[in-house]
């Protein structure tokens, strides 16, 4: 049996034939899947990273084809002008690692926890999310139903409810989202699926790319607006937030309607998670105290 090293050798000669590992590490923040970089020499002396990401048992049971469609998607994102790292191969066959996985560029980037300047970074990241939103896959010659319909992942957040739900505001959100997602009042467009700050990566204050593509699908825009909204909520606070949102509104006029659904939806996803997420209990109070008022807010504006 190949050790990781040999198993990550086989990868960057594949990539450049003769190549030389020189180091590996992992790279914290994700849940989902075990993500290493790579850096390697050429033959000629250069040398050069990769980032190799092997996806978890989860995401494998709900789509085992994600290494090849996560592949396909960052091609189209690229074409489309959308600032994603750049593909070169996945594999599926378990002759490298016994899992499936996707080889990407290595983006020189880190995320922005504490921005000096908020302003700027939400600005950002509303424009990247409505040209995510933008992307025509039949001007592109791609075809996006590969993707799932975003209403999976509602019906997979709403099953099974708890036997005894911890959190009183849970049992009124699980009904107020029980008849499903409303009757579609914006056109469905791609979804990046988990759109939040932890998810860009930036150098000298500029967005370079959006990575963790792998909850990608198909439906309203509010889905990945809303997930944003508590996202910044908790990263930056209500002002940063709002004015994400009005950016966002301001590039891509959807009907914000159904916006407290998809908020409530958004709240719903990291409930049981805060020990997990909060690196103390300050820190965890503040994350409960937010997320109170979000949920709140929603079920004020239904």
């Amino acid at each position: 049996m190949s050790t990781h090293a040999e198993c990550f050798e086989r990868i960057v000669r594949r990539i450049a034939p003769g190549a030389r590992l020189l180091r590996q590490w992992e790279l914290t923040g994700g849940v989902s899947a075990r993500v290493t970089a790579l850096e390697f020499a050429r033959v000629s002396g250069e040398t050069a990273r990769l980032v190799v990401r092997r996806y978890g048992e989860t995401d494998l049971r709900r789509n085992p084809n994600l290494a090849a469609d996560e592949l396909r998607l960052l091609h189209l994102v690229r074409a489309a002008g959308v600032a994603a790292p750049e593909p070169h191969f996945a594999d599926q066959s378990g002759e490298i690692f016994p899992t499936p996985f996707i080889v990407v560029e290595f983006v020189d980037g880190t995320p922005r926890d504490t921005p000096a300047d908020a302003a700027d970074l939400v600005d950002q990241l509303a424009r990247q999310l409505a040209a995510i939103h933008r992307i025509d896959s039949a001007r592109h010659g791609h075809d996006l139903a590969f993707l799932r319909p975003v209403e999976e992942a509602v019906a997979h957040t709403l099953r099974p409810p708890p036997a005894s739900p911890g959190d009183p505001l849970e049992t009124r959100m699980r009904a107020a989202l029980a008849a499903g997602p409303p009757a579609r009042r914006n056109p469905p467009v791609l979804l990046h699926g988990d759109y939040w700050p932890g998810n860009a990566l930036w150098r000298d204050d500029r967005l370079v790319a959006i990575i963790d593509w792998e909850d990608a699908a198909v439906g309203d825009p509010l889905a990945d607006l809303a997930n944003a909204r508590l996202e910044l909520l908790w990263a930056l606070g209500e002002e940063a937030m709002r004015r994400f949102t009005a950016r966002y509104l301001a590039l891509a006029a959807s009907d914000t309607t159904d916006l407290p659904y998809w908020d409530l939806w958004a709240a719903l996803r990291p409930l049981g998670r805060f020990e997990a997420w909060a690196a103390d209990a300050v820190a965890r109070a503040a994350m409960r105290e937010r997320h109170g008022w979000f949920v709140e807010e929603a079920f004020g504006r239904v």
